[in-house]
């Protein structure tokens, strides 16, 4: 149990006069302090319980029982926040999640766990909580604003209306309202969407936003809703507005979304002031977590981009911690604030050392050093996917307005590394009726076949891009009502690899002439796994493999692809209802240009 400030207050300050010891001190570091802008030489820092109680001269703070680390050399910095974070993008249950983010210096996490309410509602909002209780990782929760995300174009598994966002607001460790995807409810000031901004302000919780292209007058108008942060940004002139209008601008690096390169041009370039700037992951794979860092690496990418180290750092600590009103517990190290502390072998290559989260140490050298113990699931966890029946080839056909011949098709077009999708025209085959994929053109059949209420909806469209040449690659993970997303060549392929995740509860299958080349089983709400990081990794990997050898030269071509079916952003997707123009917010019916 993390101690309260006031609990303790005078125990802090009879430490910091010396009068009492402190139980760990770090000495002779060079101390990032983020309070001050400012990198100070033979540092020392005293912690007492949980909490810093002096820095500076802490000599005189050390009794016979003191632990004592020699900082020598090393840089001192507060632990990393991320402000926001979808944990189940990482394919981990959140305890699994701390034990991979921990050692590169991830010490707190804001995270929206919308997509587990997307399958659950708000049982699996409270099982996330349930599970992070505990963790030597502080997980901060807000609470999911759109489930559905567009309940008008899907299918999800739960509806959390404001009576159900009104009541997990007022739970322990939610601090704010979820990212507001519904922006055209925002600027229609939709009642519904207002009764949920309105419950968070009545609370004095801050309302986190999601504005995929808004500029100008809309966004003015987005952010007189009291939408205080923004995620969805990927050019300099999307932070530069959003820094101006006095939100936080939120510059993301996850597996797939690589946005920091253009949007710290509004601090690199424009010289606008960073205070109100956030780095965050948003969505990132465990075996980019692994290979690469988390928010670690994020602040790597932002140094490597031209900001100061100091500041760089500043905008994954203390930023964050003042956004959400928690500065006085988290976000730097000074007098009375949680001891999150972390010591760094080279600072602008972001190297972490050791990792101290509330006063103890948690990790060194890139491995996690406490014990953190398992959790078990309740079968009705991990036995989420419910088809109507079993699938099989005709139920996935397309069939055109001619039995042969050619006929053009509006197609989604993935694009590498970004959220966003093109609608294009595409002429495609006819046989005996059926439209067909084309490899040769990396034109591939997608169906979202929904699997929740077992309604035996199933949206069919086509969809370019990727490369790879298989029969069949399918997910439980689509954002956001994560419906089974298949997209293939074949058919009989595609049925099978839907049937296969069924059965075993979801995941990440590949499949291809009848035979199943790779499977990462996610059965917990078909979205994580409950295998060790290390297993899921490698699993991944190996299908990553898979899809290189045949074509896919796309960095996290899957989280490119979970996208398809999120109807919020644009320009076209796919639902279990059918093909979705996100621009003007209406189903593309027919699907064939005249």
């Amino acid at each position: 149990m993390r101690s309260k400030v006031w609990e303790v207050s005078a125990t802090l300050v009879r430490v910091a006069l010396g009068i009492e010891k402190a139980d760990l001190v770090i000495m002779n570091s060079n101390f990032i302090n983020v309070n001050s802008g400012e990198l100070l030489e033979n540092y020392g820092v005293a912690v007492k319980g949980d909490r810093v109680a002096a820095i500076g001269e802490v000599s005189h703070t050390i009794g016979p029982q003191t632990h004592i680390i020699d900082a020598k050399g090393m840089y001192l910095a507060p632990g990393f926040i991320d402000a926001h974070v979808h944990v189940e993008s990482s394919m981990l249950s959140p305890t699994n999640f701390a034990k991979v983010v921990l050692p590169r210096g991830t010490t707190s996490v804001f995270v929206d766990p919308h997509e587990i309410a997307n399958v659950l509602g708000v049982e699996g909002v409270r099982l996330m909580i349930e599970e992070s209780e505990g963790l030597p990782l502080k997980v901060f929760v807000t609470a999911p604003s759109c489930v559905p995300a567009n309940p008008a174009f899907e299918t999800s598994g739960a509806h959390l209306g404001v009576r159900e966002v009104e009541e997990m607001l007022s739970w322990d460790g939610v601090v704010a309202l979820g990212e507001m995807m519904n922006y055209p409810g925002v600027l229609a000031t939709d009642p519904e969407v207002f009764g949920k901004i309105n419950a968070a302000h009545r609370l004095g919780k801050v309302v986190e936003g999601h504005d995929a292209g808004l500029l100008g007058r809309e966004l003015t108008a987005y952010a007189a809703a009291g939408i205080s942060s923004s995620h969805e940004m990927t050019r300099k002139v999307d932070a530069l507005e959003r820094l101006r209008l006095g939100m936080y601008a939120y510059m993301r690096e996850g597996s797939a979304w690589l946005d920091v390169k253009e949007t710290i041009k509004a601090i690199t370039e424009a010289k606008l002031d960073s205070r109100h700037a956030c780095l965050v992951t948003d969505d990132r794979e465990v075996d980019s977590i692994i290979k690469q860092g988390h928010m670690d690496h994020v602040v790597r990418r932002a140094i490597e981009e031209g900001v100061d180290p100091v500041r760089a750092i500043q905008m994954a600590t203390l930023n964050p911690a003042e956004h959400y009103g928690l500065a006085r517990e988290i976000g730097s190290v000074a007098p009375s604030r949680l001891a999150d502390i972390l010591l760094l072998r080279d600072l602008t290559r972001v190297k972490v050392d050791t990792v101290i989260a509330d006063g103890r140490v948690v990790a060194r050298e890139g491995r996690l050093i406490v014990e953190v113990r398992p959790p078990s699931y309740d079968e009705r966890y991990l036995r989420t996917v419910k088809l109507h029946k079993r699938i099989e080839a005709d139920d996935l056909r397309l069939m055109a307005p001619l039995e042969e011949g050619r006929v053009k098709v509006r197609v989604i077009e993935a694009l590498e590394g970004s959220v966003l999708t093109k609608q294009v025209i595409e002429e495609l085959e006819v046989r005996k009726g059926r439209v067909l994929p084309d490899a040769s053109r990396d034109i591939y059949k997608a169906a979202v076949i929904e699997r929740h209420k077992a309604s035996g909806n199933i949206g069919i469209g086509f969809v370019k891009g990727f490369g790879f040449k298989l029969g069949a690659v399918a997910s439980t993970v689509a954002h956001d009502n994560h419906n089974l997303l298949v997209i293939g060549l074949d058919d009989g392929d595609m049925a099978l690899a839907a049937n296969e995740l069924a059965d075993v509860g979801g995941g990440i299958i590949t499949v291809d002439r009848g035979e199943v080349l790779s499977l990462v089983k996610l059965p917990l709400a078909g979205l994580m796994s409950t295998e060790e990081p290390e297993s899921v990794a490698e699993e991944l990997e190996r299908t990553y493999r898979i899809w290189r050898e045949r074509g896919c030269g796309w960095v996290s071509p899957f989280m490119t692809m979970s996208l398809l079916a999120l109807d919020v952003l644009p320009e076209l997707r796919l639902t279990d209802r059918g093909l979705v123009d996100t621009v003007n917010f209406r189903y593309v019916s027919p699907i064939f240009e005249e």
